[in-house]
């Protein structure tokens, strides 16, 4: 007889100790930090001596990153990367030539790379922010010619900054529509929206936003559903446009067909 509420007990204790453990380690899921390479650092200060950047936001946080110009222009356009939440900003250069007409700013997450601080959605958005104020003042770029780019996670930091800021362009690699969505998929049985204190609802802003948009979705996308990316796009106000990377996933989408061929047709519009 005492069995009954014993069971009912343990059925109700488990899902409650996964929720809690769920939502104490959210931010180890959403936000892996990755250090720097010794080996790539070394290679970008060797290929671009002068470009290494250290800035100290609002609240006394030191950001690392890199901000290449170009010689192409007095005032040359920009562009504003924002990685994946694995991702550490130095490897970004590898794609220079893709981008040689184009100053390129890559500033890595608090807690990644040599930054410091703790990462979350608000200082990530604040962040862009004061990035985005900082160097549109820079007299050697092109304040009208701005381009924020953003890959899985860092989608949702350029959805914010264009929602925030004039930007010419926005290019969203692996976009979500929001992560509670994406979360939801994973773990359908859970109440993810009562948990989830990070939940970049790009969604929600979509449709204030005017500025012309590229998505670039991997057909066998794995991590963020093709369709996650898809009504994030059809709810932009401005111009939309997205492309499907056959036979590519989250990880291996800038191998595939149709990727830097579509990104820089995009770009070529700004220039």
């Amino acid at each position: 007889m005492l069995q009954s509420p014993i069971i009912v007990g343990v059925l109700i204790a488990i899902p409650l100790l996964s929720y809690s453990i769920l939502y104490l380690l959210q931010e180890r899921l959403l936000f892996p930090l990755t250090k720097a390479s010794t080996e790539v650092l070394q290679w970008a200060r060797q290929t671009w001596p002068d470009s290494e950047i250290w800035l100290t936001t609002p609240d006394g946080v030191l950001l690392h990153g890199w901000y290449l110009k170009t010689n192409q222009r007095n005032k040359f356009p920009l562009l504003i990367y924002f990685g994946g939440n694995a991702e550490e900003s130095t490897g970004f250069l590898t794609y220079r030539d893709y981008f040689s007409a184009w100053g390129i700013l890559a500033v890595d997450y608090r807690g990644y790379g040599l930054s410091g601080g703790k990462p979350g959605e608000k200082q990530l958005f604040a962040d862009a922010i004061f990035l985005y104020d900082h160097f549109a003042n820079q007299p050697e770029v092109d304040s009208h010619h701005i381009v924020a780019m953003g890959r899985s996670l860092g989608s949702g930091v350029a959805v914010y900054l264009a929602n925030q800021r004039k930007l010419a362009g926005v290019i969203l690699i692996s976009p979500y529509d929001s992560i509670t969505a994406v979360a939801q998929e994973f773990y359908p049985y859970v109440p993810v929206p009562w948990l989830l204190k990070h939940p970049f609802d790009s969604l929600a802003l979509a449709p204030q936003i005017n500025t012309p948009v590229l998505g670039l979705i991997a057909e066998n996308d794995d991590l963020i559903s093709p369709e996650r990316s898809k009504t994030l796009l059809s709810a932009w106000k401005g111009p939309s446009r997205w492309v499907l990377i056959p036979d590519r996933n989250h990880v291996d989408i800038t191998e595939g067909k149709y990727y830097w061929e579509s990104i820089q047709k995009f770009l070529a519009q700004f220039l």
